[in-house]
């Protein structure tokens, strides 16, 4: 498998980001649940409207990511991204969603009208497949 398709098979499969943030050269880091969208080449994340990341993005939209891995330690890193909001609501992609993270759906069922959807852009990825293989692949 080359590296462009080992990118998208950990990022339609990995669940979790670990997306950092920093605002005043003070870095935040947190886990969200995630979506990538290979036609518009960007991941989705949602969080509650109004809380300290939207306040971060605000101040601050450059960001980077790793993907969380579960069974092995193939992952993804970004360490230049953008962050937006994005004009697609939640319920515009719930079946992304439901078809990656089944139990998400109960999250958009209960919380869908406080939670707000932010796109993550990036031309720049690092694929890294066990301990020896590194290669920034560009999208």
């Amino acid at each position: 498998m080359n590296k462009t398709e080992a990118f998208k098979k950990i990022m339609m499969e990995q669940t979790e980001i670990a997306l950092a943030t920093s605002v005043k050269e003070s870095p935040n880091v947190r886990i969200v649940n995630f979506i990538y969208d290979q036609e518009k080449r960007c991941l989705f994340f949602s969080t509650f409207k109004g809380n300290q990341k939207v306040t971060e993005f605000t101040a601050n939209p450059n960001v980077a990511f790793t993907t969380i891995p579960k069974d092995d330690t193939n992952h993804v890193r970004v360490p230049h991204a953008q962050v937006k909001r994005s004009s697609l609501t939640v319920y515009d992609t719930v079946n992304q969603w439901i078809k990656k993270i089944p139990s998400y759906a109960e999250n958009i069922e209960q919380a869908g009208d406080m939670l707000e959807l932010y796109e993550v852009h990036f031309t720049e990825a690092i694929v890294i497949l066990g301990m020896n293989s590194r290669e920034t692949i560009h999208l």
